[in-house]
């Protein structure tokens, strides 16, 4: 959420900006995005400044600017402690790409409106008299909670297929509802995301399953609208895949992560991405097995290790960061071992605790007994035990170090690491507790385990 007063700051360095563009005799308002969030009560994150001043002379009247983008308009001007992006009306020529416009022409406001996305961000705001300029009826759709994209709905996604995700997520992000016309456009163009980078589709879905009101209805609409199948076709897969009741009465895969994800408010991109793909490897390792009753059981016998396998391909295909990915795939991996914890031994419990992936390990447990049969017993127990180490280092210092292996006349090599952990396991066990008690310890575990010395070899008696 951003802070009231870091707004109040940001919107008087922009209102600084437009008073001396006006000063010169230039429009300048503010467009887009922040006009949407002041007619929704929404503090702003950042403020686009569109005016007529030609780029060049926008860059005469401030003293710190940056031609980002001259060709197309666009300078940055600094103004207190703000940067803001300061365009020049125009309008888009043919799109080549699907993406980009290969060229513009300055215009009109009015022609600037009609080029952008959808209603709700094709309105201008005068800052210094409140007025609000609307040329595509934005002002009714924010009022009526709709998402519409602006003129021919084929015409706006063709020019630019990321489009398609930027719908779902200001429907989710805003609890707004789809068009009819512009949903309907979506499904006919879903498919033209393949052409649009990897790594910018990553980019929306993360924003989408981080920012969405309810993330779990956001992948719902993904799906309903067939992006879903283009972009995640693993995801899509879980749909109809069914689970034990006993253990799953919500239903099937893509039904469960749904409610998990609704389950999930402000999540990390870490917690977002896992929840999604704690349960990828199911639809291949689905299998029904006659119990000695007679009835029909349903099993997902590792499924986790292939999940783990599959949620780190996805995430390489989505050029997701490497610490991200490796981050998921341990979730995804471990999410099965909540079931053991009243089980394990104090050192394992403790170093899943001491684990840098333990707080997202937590929550992805919790909504996934929330998403399906509600327990949390399990939870608990971890929880309190956590609680428990509070007062002292969750990972503390080894009181064993390689060098006292070693003085005790191990070679170096895989020996030296065994015993170590073994020690470290005690002492997080609690059983070694001083370095004096760790070194006693590895001098008699050396002596179990150190191999009797060979015989003398007898003497030698060849005659000479």
């Amino acid at each position: 959420m951003t802070d009231p007063a870091t707004s109040a700051g940001l919107e008087a360095d922009a209102r600084a900006v437009v008073e001396r563009l006006r000063a010169a005799g230039f429009q300048a308002l503010w467009a887009g995005g922040c006009v949407r969030d002041h007619l929704l009560g929404r503090p702003a994150k950042d403020i686009d400044i569109a005016t007529d001043a030609r780029p060049e002379q926008v860059q005469s009247r401030f003293p710190v600017t940056h031609a980002v983008g001259r060709s197309f308009g666009v300078v940055l001007v600094q103004q207190g402690a703000h940067t803001f992006e300061v365009a020049t009306f125009r309008r888009d020529v043919r799109y080549v790409d699907g993406r980009h416009p290969e060229s513009v022409e300055f215009t009109t406001a009015e022609e600037d409106a009609r080029r952008r996305d959808f209603t709700i961000n094709g309105l201008f705001l005068d800052p210094l008299t409140g007025q609000i300029h609307d040329y595509v009826q934005g002002q009714a759709d924010i009022k009526g909670r709709i998402i519409r994209a602006i003129g021919d709905p084929f015409a706006r996604f063709a020019e630019d297929h990321l489009r398609l995700l930027r719908a779902v997520r200001f429907a989710t992000t805003l609890d707004f509802s789809l068009d009819p016309g512009t949903r309907q456009a979506m499904q006919a163009l879903a498919g033209e995301l393949r052409r649009i980078s990897a790594e910018r589709v990553q980019q929306e879905l993360t924003r989408i399953l981080t920012e969405a009101r309810q993330p779990g209805q956001a992948l719902a609409l993904l799906a309903d609208t067939g992006l879903c199948v283009v972009v995640l076709p693993e995801v899509a897969a879980l749909r109809g895949v069914e689970q034990p009741p006993e253990y799953h009465p919500e239903g099937d895969v893509f039904r469960h992560t749904v409610l998990m994800l609704d389950q999930l408010e402000q999540p990390t991109p870490e917690l977002a991405w896992s929840v999604l793909l704690h349960d990828i490897g199911k639809p291949s390792t689905q299998r029904r097995v006659l119990q000695a009753d007679g009835r029909e059981r349903i099993r997902f016998d590792g499924h986790a290790e292939v999940g783990a396998q599959l949620a780190e391909q996805m995430m390489q295909r989505l050029r997701c960061s490497n610490a991200l990915t490796a981050h998921v795939v341990t979730c995804v991996r471990q999410h099965m071992r909540f079931m053991d914890v009243t089980r394990m031994r104090k050192a394992t419990l403790r170093r899943m605790v001491m684990a840098p992936t333990f707080a997202t390990e937590m929550e992805l447990h919790r909504v996934d007994c929330l998403g399906s049969h509600g327990h949390l017993d399990n939870y608990e127990f971890v929880r309190r035990y956590a609680e428990s180490l509070e007062h002292e280092p969750v990972k503390p210092e080894p009181l064993l170090r390689g060098g006292d292996v070693l003085a005790t006349g191990v070679s170096p090599g895989p020996e030296v690491k065994r015993l170590l952990q073994e020690g470290y396991d005690l002492q997080l066990e609690g059983q070694l507790s001083t370095r004096e008690a760790a070194l006693n310890w590895l001098e008699q575990r050396r002596s179990m385990t150190e191999p009797a010395p060979m015989p003398a070899p007898p003497p030698d008696r060849t005659e000479h």
